[in-house]
């Protein structure tokens, strides 16, 4: 298949404390979430000054591609755009047709199946290349449009996605003291979604896998699958347990001695990393007298940066071995027609 161009795309977020209350707005654009939620969402972005660590997280991730590419090919450009915050998907869709880009390769930063992981990603890609204009042909000439852009498939059970991630595991059992190592509890973790979202997608589905593929790779028995970062109105179901109720649980049921929270929902360290779990989490943990550390998140792991090049060549050379680990095997490179059609609640990310 002929790509002339690689596209990341990512969640964005604010680089600055100006820039935090228009990213929530834009965030929220159409969405019925209450300002006070929204203002109390800012809070954790202020304790940072106001920058998320995802945009600059996303282009160290595109150096390290970049890098991979060169070396090992195929040597394919590499554009960014984002949902929510500079670079804007609209921009970066126009520039690829200003440099010529006709056919492009979308990577985007999520590695699960759900309306607001995958399908809601193709559709601002869609809005995007909607509003960049579809290509028009005159009596005496054609004029192009936006760029096709296919994106690579879902990759939660891709044999380095779980190698990466046990590296990281492994780092930070190593890392548990050594006084508080008897029965430690990895607790793997993902942003909670409505009920109603994740019954129309295989998320839990796939992070069970992970969590399953994890564990039996590091031969860890005890472990739990928990959710963090809700952010709908109460009375709608999300999914459960809350990571800082279960660490109360933890403790109050001595289910482990320590604990290993794995954020497994997240490929880079950005809000809810840094500020649910390093901020939240460990100051519960702290004053529970639970010791725990935190596995870091892929990132720029080798194994995992190899990884999208593979998905790459998958796409490249139709016919080349698709690798998966675990029962649900590799997922389609296209999304049937109604596949995650989940209630469109938005997520206060990053």
């Amino acid at each position: 298949m002929n790509y002339d161009a690689i596209l990341v795309v990512s969640f964005g977020g604010p680089e600055s404390k100006e820039d935090v209350i228009p990213f929530l707005e834009n965030v929220l654009r159409g969405r019925n979430i209450p300002r006070e939620r929204m203002l109390k969402v800012a809070e954790h972005y202020y304790h940072f000054e106001g920058k998320s660590p995802i945009n600059q997280q996303t282009r160290e991730l595109i150096a390290a591609l970049e890098a991979e590419l060169e070396r090992n090919g195929p040597k394919l450009p590499i554009y960014w755009g984002n949902r929510n915050w500079h670079p804007l998907l609209p921009a970066t869709l126009r520039q690829m047709k200003q440099d010529g880009i006709k056919r492009a390769l979308a990577f985007v930063t999520s590695a699960y199946s759900s309306y607001s992981g995958c399908r809601q990603y193709r559709e601002d890609i869609a809005r995007a290349q909607s509003e960049v204009g579809l290509s028009q042909c005159g009596l005496s000439q054609c004029e192009p449009g936006a760029p096709e852009v296919e994106k690579l498939r879902a990759f939660f059970n891709h044999p380095a996605f779980i190698e990466a991630t046990v590296d990281r595991v492994d780092d930070a059992l190593r890392d548990v003291p050594a006084d508080a190592r008897e029965n430690v509890q990895i607790v793997y973790l993902a942003h909670s979604i409505p009920v109603s979202m994740a019954d129309s997608s295989d998320y839990v589905k796939q992070l069970e896998e992970v969590r399953g593929l994890v564990s039996g790779a590091l031969r860890h028995k005890n472990d739990a699958l928990v959710y963090q970062s809700r952010s709908g109105t109460p009375g709608q179901p999300w999914l459960e347990p809350d990571v800082l109720d279960y660490l109360r649980k933890v403790r109050t049921e001595n289910l482990a001695s320590a604990v290993v929270l794995t954020p497994i929902g997240f490929i880079s360290d950005h809000m809810e990393v840094v500020y649910d779990l390093d901020v939240e989490a460990r100051q519960l943990c702290d004053s529970l007298g639970l010791p725990m550390t935190q596995a870091k998140t892929v990132g720029v792991h080798p194994k995992f940066i190899a990884m999208i090049r593979e998905l790459i060549l998958e796409r490249v050379n139709p016919g080349s071995e698709r690798r998966a680990l675990g029962s649900l095997g590799p997922r389609a490179d296209v999304c049937a027609e109604d596949c995650c059609p989940g209630k469109k609640e938005t997520h206060l990310r990053s």
